[in-house]
């Protein structure tokens, strides 16, 4: 059953579940989804709603609706979004995506950033600290998170940040999973966002990225 609380519009929801279903192979290529009646009691919403989102995913391809006989699955499409893909990959597949980004972003930001982003980063950088002498975890993850988001904003390549801040999400779910880190953890890097600041405040892209190399490297 979808969410109702949310503000995001029924049938968009509906949309993204049976999308989701579908990525799942809950329902498989070539196969023939449920009727209108059973999807309006699986998804808990009305028949509009539905023949909506039925309408959103024929027009996109994932459905073919084909008449007298029902809707189908399109074969030979891929079905999954790319957070559904991720989330399959395993530690070394994660960090090399996380690596192409955050290459890419702090030799963007090295030159194109502005006093605003410096202040920015700084300030995330400074509650990371905080968080860090005061032992409070979920703080230090968040102004760590934060503080790369920054500096993928820093890049001024919009279409990066984004994708970067939904990737995010990502690494948040998967290390979260993989292990539980203790604050040491992130004290033990401190230095290096330190001198990461540092590189990207003083345009020194060479050195940026060698720190960059480091913190990936150790998984900080």
């Amino acid at each position: 059953m979808v969410n109702m609380k949310t503000s995001e519009k029924l049938s968009d929801q509906v949309t993204n579940k049976l999308r989701h279903d579908i990525g799942l192979n809950k329902y498989k290529a070539g196969e023939k989804i449920p009727a209108e009646p059973e999807l309006m009691k699986i998804y808990g919403v009305g028949r509009s709603t539905i023949r909506e989102a039925i309408k959103t995913l024929s027009m996109t391809g994932v459905l073919k609706v084909q008449q007298g006989s029902g809707t189908f699955v399109n074969t030979g499409i891929q079905h999954e979004t790319i957070d559904q893909r991720l989330r399959r990959g395993d530690f070394d597949e994660i960090n090399a995506v996380r690596r192409l980004l955050e290459n890419e972003m702090v030799k963007l930001a090295t030159k194109n950033h502005t006093e605003k982003d410096l202040e920015e980063m700084k300030e995330y950088l400074e509650n990371r600290r905080l968080a860090i002498v005061t032992e409070q975890r979920q703080m230090c993850v968040d102004a760590d998170i934060a503080f790369h988001i920054a500096i993928a904003r820093a890049s001024s390549n919009k279409a990066l940040a984004d994708l970067y801040q939904g990737f995010t999400v990502i690494i948040r779910d998967f290390f979260s999973k993989r292990e539980v880190r203790g604050i040491s953890h992130f004290a033990m890097s401190h230095h290096l966002h330190e001198q990461l600041f540092e590189a990207i405040k003083n345009k020194k892209e060479k050195s940026a990225q060698q720190v960059l190399d480091k913190i990936i490297e150790n998984n900080y």
